[in-house]
């Protein structure tokens, strides 16, 4: 019965709602604290907001989101990238509905404010009427800091938040190796596919570091794999381990082997990508160029879970986004090669495909438990959630705690950095 909480008292107290080995079930289910936290984490840190290769031109934009709160994310005519609130500074109306594109400037279709790619306000219609100290230079978008790592965009409300490289840390270690995905190329997104969940933030963030569910969760995707592949992915007996990086930040290595896509290339290339391999031999690759393309198109042995939205999950990037307590919104975002052989990258759309597409199979599977969840909450308040695998056994690792590959040593990370930033 120690193992109960006390919901009927329980305070939206971070220092009740979590601790080392368990969280309470408010945790998913209170709007109160939903709120909290859209103003403590999502407008207090660096929130991942697109990659550069989605913005690849001057004047190319998209729309993205801060927590809740729309944003555009453009590229000026200086090659500078903005992040803008979304937001007409007259009447309010979203200056931007296209998803994605080039344009010279955003015009609001209310009243015809007009603004520059850097969100200052360049013209609005008969300008008399708000007398003559009307000064345009104050009534721009609202604009956010911005920077970036590898080509990830960061974004943040928080004027006076450490820089972008201090807040990532130890995890840029595992950026910089995922980013070896490009093969030799720049990497570059291919697209992407958006789901909604009715489920809370936070039951997604755990998933990234999560292997303790993937026999279970993805039995039938490992069904449909060929022996090789199979063991490849049959990952929880082997010399993988999961490791907090601090910040919220954490790494589950699955697969060793190929941590570092660039090390070990004459190992024998996998019988699934023989005809990959060929086919770039065809168009004339040499042979050690021709291994560095194949193994990048496998994807990296590992993800990444970057505090508080982004997943680097072996071949893809997945972004979350809060928009109620009960239901978030889900990207996939397959990656692959700016420049790079056609061959290769439709291989890594197939591959993306399999599993994180739409028909795949760890997409779907993934949703019904997460999904499940958050209606499981609805009953046995009392009975706390609980995060404590694998808590007795952890060591140091080159940054942090590290445990067996299936502990819930990044949930813990994650949850230590939710409550240090819903304390401040």
């Amino acid at each position: 019965m120690n193992q109960l909480i006390d919901v009927k008292n329980i305070a939206l107290d971070p220092d009740q709602l979590v601790h080392n080995d368990k969280i309470a079930t408010p945790m998913y289910t209170s709007s109160e604290l939903f709120e909290q936290e859209q103003e403590k984490i999502f407008r207090n840190t660096w929130v991942w907001v697109a990659h550069t290769s989605e913005i690849p031109d001057k004047g190319s934009f998209k729309l993205s989101k801060v927590g809740r709160e729309p944003v555009i994310v453009v590229r000026d005519r200086k090659d500078n990238i903005h992040v803008m609130v979304n937001r007409c500074r007259h009447r309010a109306a979203t200056v931007c509905e296209v998803h994605k594109g080039k344009t010279s400037s955003f015009q609001c279709p209310y009243h015809g404010w007009g603004y520059g790619l850097d969100g200052s306000l360049r013209a609005l219609p008969n300008p008399e009427q708000y007398g003559d100290d009307f000064d345009k230079s104050q009534h721009g978008m609202l604009k956010l800091r911005v920077e970036s790592y590898q080509g990830m965009i960061f974004a943040t409300f928080n004027e006076s938040v450490e820089p972008l490289e201090d807040f990532l840390g130890a995890a840029k270690k595992w950026i910089d190796l995922f980013m070896k995905q490009g093969g030799g190329y720049p990497v570059k997104t291919l697209g992407e596919h958006q789901f909604s969940v009715p489920m809370n933030w936070k039951v997604q963030l755990e998933n990234t570091t999560d292997a303790y569910h993937f026999p279970i969760v993805h039995k039938s995707f490992l069904q449909s794999l060929d022996e090789e592949a199979e063991k490849t992915f049959t990952f929880l007996d082997g010399e993988g381990f999961v490791e907090d990086l601090g910040n919220g930040h954490s790494v589950m290595v699955m697969i060793p082997e190929l941590v570092d896509l660039e090390e070990d290339l004459e190992r024998k290339i996998p019988e699934r990508f023989e005809e990959l391999a060929q086919a770039l031999r065809d168009e004339g690759y040499p042979e050690d160029q021709v291994r560095r393309i194949v193994r990048a198109v496998g994807g990296s042995g590992f993800n990444l879970n970057l505090f508080p939205n982004v997943a680097c999950s072996m071949a893809f990037f997945r972004v979350l986004t809060p928009v109620a307590v009960d239901k978030t919104d889900i990207r996939h975002i397959a990656i692959g090669m700016e420049g790079g052989p056609d061959i290769a990258n439709r291989v890594r759309l197939r591959l993306h495909e399999h599993f994180q597409g739409p028909m795949g199979f760890g997409s779907p599977d993934d949703a019904e438990v997460w999904e499940r969840i958050q209606r499981g909450v609805d009953g046995g308040a009392e009975l706390p959630i609980l995060v404590n695998r694998g808590i007795e056994k952890e060591v140091p690792g080159e940054a942090g705690p590290r445990g067996h590959v299936s502990d819930e040593t990044g949930m813990r990370a994650a949850y230590a950095m939710w409550k240090r930033m819903m304390q401040e």
